[in-house]
């Protein structure tokens, strides 16, 4: 399985990260470790919402939807 997922910065409540992976735990674990450059600075995440999809394919275009603007407001209304 796939993942597309949200975390939100535990820290600062407003911070979200949209992003796509095939081993989900092992990836929010190296988000709130600081190995990925774009999270580090608001750690520590917390997985706010995930979706498994079948191909990798699939994940990833729902992931560049997410982080589009209609994306953006479709998380705000219906996640």
């Amino acid at each position: 399985m796939y993942y597309t997922y949200i975390i939100e910065s535990a820290a600062d409540g407003g911070h979200y990260y949209v992003g796509s992976t095939e081993n989900l735990p092992l990836r929010l674990e190296d988000h709130n470790a600081g190995r990925s450059a774009h999270t580090a600075k608001h750690r520590p995440w917390k997985l706010a919402w995930y979706c498994a999809f079948r191909n990798r394919s699939k994940a990833e275009t729902f992931e560049r939807y997410l982080k589009s603007a209609s994306g953006r407001a479709f998380q705000k209304k219906h996640l």
